[in-house]
């Protein structure tokens, strides 16, 4: 039986080569192309492998005072604080601009923002100095931890005030914030009065916006002139920001489209400055996805209960028994009193309860 024309062109290859000629070529083609693919993702790894700045200071500090820490809580909940600092905005000395923990639970199932306000009163120990020796001991506003000890020494401050031990921590100055929420196409966020920053030349006007990276840098920061002026009310903007955040990546498909993930990565991993368990893209894409798969409404929202300290104005201190409770259900990773914390909407938004 004869053969069709086309059978024939088939069985000796494109362009009339024979099969086993074609098929290597094929080959050839092909290892080529899966070389080239596994050579750009090397490159890509590699240089958001190099963004990231580990911590090793912070770590030798913790060392040093291994013997004053908590004991680390059993099983597999994590406790990762979050910290911003004021080092880009020119300022004389670094401060904690914002801190937040963020509490896995073990099961993976709920998650807990919880955020410490920067003007708590609150027992500072003495902490090993980046440049040598020791601070005081002294009760003074929460951040200014920081600028005594750098992350080691905010992260003693915040374990001697909660009982709770700090596995990781991350830390992004307000330049690496900016750039996150550039690299993400802006966040949308509900502005509730006009809010200006002269320092970037911005206004923001009352109403829903999206807003590009140094917008978002005079939301979250603004305080003088915008509502009771005060940090608490500051603190609830930056927790409602932090979801709405999380909301564009995982609503964007960002975490699965690399065009839009690279961006992301380099602009986060360029900004940080992380401990040995989360210092590498590997490490940072865990975490991220972890939170990912957390439904937004098992996402709680908490700011450590405080009322105006009658000694120092301007500052605060903590509410004892409401506080107590929180740091409590932390440490034993249970729910935490449902009159202390927020639910957001899986769009950002504050759900009520």
């Amino acid at each position: 039986m004869a053969k069709s024309p086309m059978a024939i062109r088939f069985a000796r290859g494109a362009k009339g080569l024979p099969v086993s000629r074609f098929l290597k070529i094929v080959a050839i083609v092909a290892a080529l192309l899966l070389l080239s693919t596994v050579a750009i993702s090397w490159l890509i790894y590699a240089q958001l492998d190099n963004n990231t700045r580990t911590d090793e200071a912070t770590q030798r500090a913790l060392d040093a005072d291994h013997g004053a820490r908590p004991t680390a809580a059993a099983g597999k909940a994590q406790n990762i604080l979050l910290l911003g600092t004021d080092s880009e905005a020119g300022l004389g000395s670094t401060r904690a601009d914002t801190t937040i923990l963020l509490h896995l639970a073990a099961n993976r199932r709920s998650a807990s923002m919880t955020s410490v306000p920067r003007d708590l009163m609150v027992d500072i120990p003495a902490c090993l100095r980046p440049e040598g020796g020791r601070s005081r001991a002294q009760h003074a506003q929460f951040n200014w931890a920081y600028q005594f000890g750098g992350a080691a020494c905010t992260i003693r401050t915040f374990e001697d005030l909660t009982g709770i031990r700090i596995d990781h921590h991350l830390v992004a100055d307000f330049s690496g914030f900016i750039n996150v929420v550039d690299a993400v196409g802006g966040v949308e966020v509900d502005v509730a009065e006009r809010v200006r920053q002269s320092r970037y030349g911005i206004t923001l006007r009352p109403g829903r916006q999206t807003v590009n990276g140094k917008e978002a840098l005079t939301f979250v920061r603004a305080r003088l002139g915008v509502s009771d002026g005060s940090d608490l009310q500051r603190v609830e903007r930056q927790k409602q920001f932090m979801h709405q955040l999380l909301a564009k990546i995982s609503s964007s498909g960002t975490l699965y489209n690399p065009t839009r993930l690279y961006p992301v990565l380099d602009a986060v991993t360029s900004s940080l400055v992380a401990d040995s368990g989360l210092d590498s893209p590997a490490e940072l894409y865990s975490l991220v996805n972890t939170a990912r798969m957390i439904p937004p409404d098992r996402v709680r929202a908490v700011t450590v209960p405080s009322v105006e300290d009658p000694d120092h104005w301007g500052r605060y201190v903590t509410v004892k028994r409401q506080a107590k409770a929180l740091f409590k259900s932390l440490r034993r990773d249970t729910a935490l009193p449902k009159h202390l914390y927020n639910a957001y909407r899986p769009d950002g938004r504050v759900a009520d309860e």
